[in-house]
């Protein structure tokens, strides 16, 4: 016997994919209701067939009004066809005659403009056509699934809803009563036939600054127009969804299959919209969902990453780019800046050069940096004696991408760090209108770009903003604020989407400059699909002192490594390295840079007070030294704590390696000074043993260049260490073993850098 039943739930999938069947557990769980509930089965299944030949039968076309192709309306457009969606735009290329409707009411021009198009289509009952904007509207569900639920709330024309009442908000006790809390009219989106439309559209005129949303009101509210209109407002979120004010209700959810799929979810109703409107103040809001909906990625890949991109190779020339270089203000480590700019791996002949420095203390650098310039295309410097502001100077570079025809401006503070050769080449090729590389202070949550705005209009973190700046999260993000660098398409600056450099009130030149462009729809991108490079910070960098870079270990340590330490020093850190051992237990191992030789030895001579050599030393807690030298502390010269730092991130880990089973983290050290050498002060040190555990000895200049002598004799071992190398340190035990002595030097001066290691 054929269980009828069975047979049509398991044929089920074959009629509609909409349909959903809901009687499947009670058929077989009462056997004695099993009749009626087929005949229950029969009925639905008619409807279902019903529904399934409408959707069929209805063809969907969406017409919008935009007059500008900007970067909003290229993404609605994006998300129409991802999801089969047939488009018509009206007044493209026109003048937008609906008045000022960001800051006051208006809009009415859109609806003469719909109704002028819709006068073609007036008696067609068939088609169903949507009406939404498109700058700050995407679509998240198919063309499919929004007819499907159009059609089963049975209403001629269905409109958004949404929380608040615009334009008029004494009409909000004039809406009937409803469950929920989006309960307004919102003219952004409705759908209905093209009979309906038309109808609704030609109940009266209406001036081109006349408010839209207020035209559809007025015909809501009227209970008779309401009822012959049929119109209803999508209380439920089905179809679409205001984002104003419901910002906590909209979640981002992904699906749990294979794609793993972002979609759109409101909390409240429990429904999923198809169509996402960034009204009023939603727009940043929109922007930052749209990252993850309309297949822009998925949980593990950045989809839309890929798209638009092109290759420079397969061009027939390089693009011609301006690169705008901006020091605005004192940087720390700007000639490993200026070489990173040369070391771009693009053709300098397709580079027009143009720098604005405003500190005279770069002066140098920057005159430096152009000695190595000549195959640049064009070069343009205002230095600090030009008198121009910075948002002058920022214009000015715009305008010298125009005058040079470039396809590309480049935009860079002295504070972005490019360590990335390609990133002019891998930031063209992604194609954005406004793009910057993300580049973050190093272990930091600073960045170039914010993820949010709070309601004073700056800084606010998104929920994904510490994942985007460790890389968890890899794309190309649409984001509300941008600095620091950035690259625009030169076709962007020739339409005027991108505004001059303007200072108003208290705010930065930046933040106001980022507020008009999402002012202007033109999107702002960061892209962290590559490493590019990081952000100098250039807060505690004080260029009163001599050498202000060796100070900076703890603001800005990869700068400092990059300048300061050896480059064979990582390889000291590998447990099969075998470090060199001249003597019993004392270790020699390369450890800093000549810079950091010569920067040592700079600080210490300006600052000039080398002790006298004598046993009395108001330096010390006790006032007096056993064993004195000619000496300075680096506490004299505000370099202790900094050098606690290196003793614990560099020393440390050789002293761990070498002597085993010796731990202390951090590391102590009370005296840490340099020592100068010389015939005519002091030329030797009598044998001793120093107050440590262990002892380092950097040597700081080289023998038998500038001096002849010195050395280390470690009297125990019967083991003299000579030839010591500028940049290399000694590591050996202090108390106890290591009785040792400064060996004479004949001639010329002697620096050696010394800290005793856990008293």
């Amino acid at each position: 016997m054929v269980d009828l039943g069975a047979v049509l739930i398991s044929q089920q999938p074959a009629f509609c994919p909409h349909f959903r069947w809901g009687y499947k557990e009670r058929l077989f769980r009462a056997s004695g209701r099993r009749m009626r509930l087929l005949h229950v089965l029969a009925f639905v299944l008619l409807i279902g067939i019903a529904v399934c030949k409408n959707e069929s039968k209805n063809k969907l076309v969406v017409v919008t009004v935009a007059s500008n192709a900007t970067d909003g309306y290229l993404r609605f457009l994006r998300s129409a066809n991802l999801y089969g969606y047939s488009v018509e735009v009206l007044g493209m290329g026109q003048p937008w005659l609906g008045g000022d409707v960001k800051r006051y009411a208006g809009g009415g021009y859109k609806i003469n403009l719909l109704k002028k198009y819709m006068e073609n289509h007036k008696d067609d009952s068939k088609t169903i056509y949507l009406f939404t904007d498109s700058y700050d509207v995407i679509f998240t569900a198919s063309a499919k699934t929004l007819v499907k639920k159009y059609l089963e709330m049975k209403a001629r024309v269905v409109f958004t809803a949404e929380r608040f009442c615009w334009p008029d908000s004494s009409l909000s006790n004039s809406y009937p009563p409803v469950m929920g809390s989006s309960k307004y009219l919102n003219s952004g989106g409705f759908i209905g036939t093209g009979q309906s439309i038309y109808e609704m559209l030609t109940v009266r005129d209406i001036a081109d600054t006349d408010d839209d949303q207020l035209y559809y009101t007025q015909l809501y509210l009227d209970p008779d127009m309401r009822n012959d209109l049929g119109i209803k407002l999508d209380y439920e979120n089905q179809i679409f969804q205001a984002l104003f004010g419901s910002e906590a209700d909209v979640k981002i959810r992904a699906r749990e299959d294979e794609v793993k799929e972002f979609y759109l979810f409101n909390a409240e109703h429990n429904t999923e919209p198809c169509v996402l409107h960034g009204n009023g103040l939603a727009k940043d809001t929109l922007n930052s969902m749209a990252n993850y909906l309309a297949g822009s990625r998925t949980k593990t890949d950045c989809l839309i990453c890929s798209e638009n991109n092109f290759k420079i190779a397969d061009l027939p020339t390089p693009p011609t780019l301006q690169l705008g270089i901006f020091i605005e203000r004192p940087t720390p480590f700007l000639p490993e800046f200026f070489a990173r700019i040369l070391a771009q791996d693009y053709p300098k002949e397709h580079i027009h050069l143009f720098i604005h420095n405003r500190e005279a203390y770069h002066k140098q650098h920057v005159a430096d940096f152009l000695e190595h310039t000549s195959s640049y295309a064009s070069i343009t410097v205002k230095g600090h004696d030009s008198a121009i502001s910075e948002a002058e100077a920022r214009s000015l570079g715009i305008s010298e991408c125009l005058s040079h025809a470039c396809d590309y401006y480049l935009s860079v503070d002295s504070e972005a760090t490019l360590t990335q050769p390609m990133a002019i080449t891998l930031l063209m090729e992604l194609n954005r209108t406004l793009l910057a590389p993300m580049m973050v202070r190093p272990g930091k949550m600073w960045s170039n770009f914010w993820g949010a705005l709070s309601d004073e209009g700056f800084y606010s973190r998104s929920e994904d903003y510490g994942e985007i700046l460790d890389n968890s999260k890899r794309g190309i993000w649409n984001v509300p604020y941008v600095s620091t660098i950035y690259m625009i398409r030169s076709d962007v600056l020739k339409s005027g989407q991108v505004p001059s450099f303007e200072v108003q009130g208290i705010a930065d030149l930046d933040v106001v400059w980022a507020k008009s462009l999402r002012d202007k729809g033109t999107f702002m991108y960061v892209s962290n699909v590559h490493h590019y490079g990081h952000l100098v910070n250039p807060d505690s960098y004080d260029t009163s002192l001599i050498r202000p870079e060796y100070y900076q270990l703890a603001d800005n340590r990869l700068e400092w490594e990059y300048r300061y330490i050896h480059e064979d020093f990582e390889a000291m850190k590998d447990p099969d390295t075998v470090i060199q051992q001249p003597c019993p237990d004392v270790y020699w191992f390369p450890l800093v840079t000549p810079a950091f030789c010569n920067d040592t030895i700079a600080i210490m001579e300006h600052f000039g007070q080398w002790s006298n050599g004598a046993n009395n030393d108001k330096r010390l807690p006790g006032g007096y030294e056993n064993v004195p030298t000619r000496d300075i502390h680096m506490k004299q010269v505000g370099l202790e704590r900094q050098w606690m730092l290196f003793l614990k991130d560099y020393i440390r880990l050789i002293q761990e390696k070498v002597f085993t089973g010796y731990f202390h983290n951090p590391p102590v050290s009370l005296m840490n000074f340099v020592v100068r050498y010389r015939p005519d002060e002091q030329p030797a040190l009598r044998p001793h043993h120093d107050a440590s555990t262990y002892t380092i000895n950097i040597a700081l200049n080289n023998p038998h260049v500038d001096y002849e002598g010195g050395g280390c004799r470690f009297v125990r071992q019967n083991c003299s260490i000579t030839n010591t190398r500028a940049g290399w340190t000694l590591m050996h035990p202090g108390r106890l073993t290591h009785f040792h002595e400064g060996l004479p030097v004949t001639s010329g001066t002697r620096y050696i850098m010394i800290s005793f290691v856990d008293p």
